[in-house]
C-alpha cells in the first residue's frame, strides 16, 4: 500500500488532538507496513514547522518512503479543482496535494484537513473532477482509518 501523507498529518504527530492516531501510523511506516509518499510541496509546508516535526520526515527508511514531485501534470489538475470551484486560489496547495495523489494513483491520501480533504462532499466534488478529465477516483482518509489495528 501506498499513502500520499500531506503536511497536517506530519504536524499531527505533535497535536494533542491527533497524536494518538499519527503516532501509530508513523510507527507502522516505519516498520514496513506501507510505503509513505512525500512530495516536496509538503516538505516546503514543513519548512517553517518546529525542528523536531521537519525531522520526523528522516525517521522513515528510506525503503518505506517515496519522494516526488510537483509536476505540470498536477499543476493543472488541481487548477481545474479550483476552476470547478472545490477549492478557492488561497488553498492552492490543498488543491496540489489531491492532484498529486491522484495521478499517482496512490491507495489513499492521508490527512488531518476536514475542511478541504477529508470532506465527504469535497471527495465527491474532486472525483466527479477526475473522472471528468480522465483520471481515476481518490480515496482520502485520516491515520486513524488507515491504520492496521491488532485482532487481540
Amino acid at each position: 500500500m501506498k499513502f500520499y501523507v500531506d503536511t497536517s498529518v506530519w504536524g499531527g504527530h505533535e497535536d494533542e488532538e491527533f497524536e494518538e492516531w499519527t503516532t501509530p501510523f508513523f510507527e507502522q511506516a516505519r516498520a514496513g507496513k506501507f510505503i509513505i509518499v512525500l512530495s516536496d510541496l509538503t516538505l516546503r509546508e514543513l519548512a517553517p514547522a518546529p525542528e523536531r516535526i521537519r525531522r520526523l520526515t528522516e525517521t522513515i527508511p528510506d525503503s518505506f518512503l517515496e519522494l516526488v514531485t510537483l509536476t505540470m501534470e498536477a499543476e493543472q489538475l488541481a487548477r481545474c479543482y479550483i476552476t470547478e470551484g472545490v477549492l478557492t486560489p488561497k488553498f492552492e496547495s490543498d488543491a496540489q496535494h489531491i492532484a498529486m495523489s491522484t495521478i499517482l494513483k496512490v491507495d489513499s491520501l492521508v490527512s488531518w484537513n476536514f475542511k478541504h480533504m477529508v470532506n465527504f462532499f469535497r471527495i465527491r466534488q474532486y472525483n466527479s473532477i477526475n473522472l471528468k478529465f480522465g483520471y481515476q477516483t481518490t480515496d482520502i482518509r485520516t491515520p486513524k482509518e488507515v491504520r492496521y489495528e491488532n485482532e487481540d
